[in-house]
């Protein structure tokens, strides 16, 4: 089955999917921030890993109304937010517990371009909006 083909229950599978693990992973790095980090990590580490995790815990509810709503307006708009919702976290969230395991500050170059996507991704949902006005 294609990423954006949906099921009789009026889903699009690939985008439930990422709204799942963006929700798994939120839970995980917060409980673990709250737990096994804190004493080992500096705060501002610290606080890289709670900020992931609150990107993906905010972006998960958005994923899965887009795997509802692609099941019901097709729109390449659409399609283009739930891609870039999906890479944005990856990158954004990814990059800042990646250096905040890590020690790797230069990783910090990804962080940047993780929040464009997400931005671009809250732009095309805008477009997809408006294009479904008409």
């Amino acid at each position: 089955m294609a990423h954006d083909e949906t099921t009789p229950r009026g889903f699009a599978p690939l985008w439930l999917l990422m709204a799942a693990l963006f929700g798994f992973l939120g839970v995980a790095f917060g409980a673990f921030a709250a737990h096994a980090l804190q004493g080992s990590l500096e705060p501002k580490a610290l606080g890289w890993v709670e900020t992931a995790s609150h990107m993906w815990l905010a972006h998960a509810p958005l994923l899965f109304g887009l795997s509802l709503l692609l099941a019901r307006a097709r729109r390449r708009a659409f399609t283009f937010s739930a891609w870039a919702f999906t890479l944005g976290g990856l990158l954004f969230s990814g990059s800042l517990v990646a250096m905040a395991l890590s020690g790797v500050t230069a990783l910090a170059v990804i962080t940047p371009l993780g929040g464009s996507l997400l931005l671009l991704g809250w732009g095309g949902l805008a477009v997809g909006a408006v294009g479904a006005l008409r």
